[in-house]
């Protein structure tokens, strides 16, 4: 029995794809670019299943809709699946796959890294370092903002929000706080001390930190704009390790010009790769390009899973990580 044909849309981790190639007759990307439309199309075309990333073009339906489309599935390797029409999926038959679960501690890392970086300072010190223009401790020298107790406000409570506050109020003593219209259980909420509120607004507004956690796109597109940006503290400060379009980057780029809030931590943006100028040459924000789950383990294991759901599909079974 022939093997299904796979392409792989980028290059992933050496362990992963020697694992698509025991299971699959596959195609991989191995100068890792940027596959364009036309060559998304082909693979359409040309292979039973395709596995995209987030850094591909959107998969909409002019690329699922080509005429003599063999492809029956996507298994996406990310956790979000923004990258993909999901609607224009269902419409062509599409099944679409995501891989949860497996990044969620790396990202929580993530989160919390942002979070100490921009409220301590540490990028700007780094560079004051590196750049052989520190000049000694003196006792106002860069003074910063203290994390240990202070309130925490999650926009989202999903596995990954939940990595976040287990770290941030059982490390750091943090209170915590959150809005998710699918709240978990109450024995989570419970574990974390956590005060539940009904909208986004009730949480900033009281938060020292906000942490985004919720999907990109749709409604939340945007979500975090200038006038809710307005209701947060003057020293609070947002973090987000969730998609790139749930901030208006324009927004807080003069909020924080203005001192409508004191900094910000962001791995993600709006148009990846580009970053908005502005927030460059910013002191009071700390910049990661996409590193989420940027570690060998967890992109290994975000390939195997893509891999299961690919595999489980042309077994004739559920897959196990199934959004369309």
């Amino acid at each position: 029995m022939n093997k299904p044909k796979v392409i792989i849309t980028r290059k992933w981790p050496e362990a992963a794809e020697a694992k698509a190639k025991e299971l699959f007759d596959v195609q991989l990307n191995e100068d890792d670019h940027k596959m364009s439309v036309s060559e998304l199309q082909d693979a359409m075309r040309n292979a039973d299943a395709v596995c995209p990333t987030v850094s591909d073009f959107q998969i909409t339906s002019e690329i699922l809709g080509v005429a003599n489309r063999k492809c029956k599935m996507l298994g996406n390797f990310g956790v979000g699946f923004n990258n993909i029409d999901t609607n224009a999926a269902k419409k062509a038959g599409v099944v679409v796959t995501n891989t949860p679960g497996v990044l969620t501690d790396c990202t929580a890392d993530i989160a919390m890294t942002l979070l100490l970086m921009v409220a301590r300072r540490a990028g700007e010190g780094e560079r004051l370092v590196r750049n052989k223009k520190w000049d000694g401790w003196r006792p106002t020298h860069m003074l910063s903002t203290k994390v240990t107790g202070k309130k925490l406000g999650f926009v989202g409570f999903g596995r990954i929000a939940q990595a976040v506050a287990q770290r941030a109020h059982f490390g750091f003593g943090m209170e915590l706080s959150f809005y998710d219209p699918y709240p978990p259980s109450t024995e989570v909420i419970k574990k974390f001390n956590a005060k539940q509120y009904n909208s986004v607004e009730e949480v900033i507004k009281t938060a020292d930190f906000v942490t985004l956690h919720c999907p990109g796109g749709g409604s939340n597109t945007n979500l975090m704009n200038a006038e809710r940006l307005g209701m947060m503290k003057k020293t609070a400060f947002l973090i987000n390790t969730a998609r790139g379009d749930v901030v208006d980057e324009p927004a807080l780029v003069k909020a924080l010009q203005t001192g409508v809030i004191a900094g910000a931590g962001l791995d993600v943006f709006a148009k990846e790769p580009t970053v908005t100028e502005a927030l460059l040459s910013m002191e009071n924000v700390v910049l990661f390009p996409h590193l989420g789950s940027a570690t060998t383990e967890t992109r290994v294991a975000m390939g195997l899973c893509a891999l299961e759901n690919v595999q489980a599909f042309f077994d004739g079974k559920e897959p196990p990580n199934r959004v369309a």
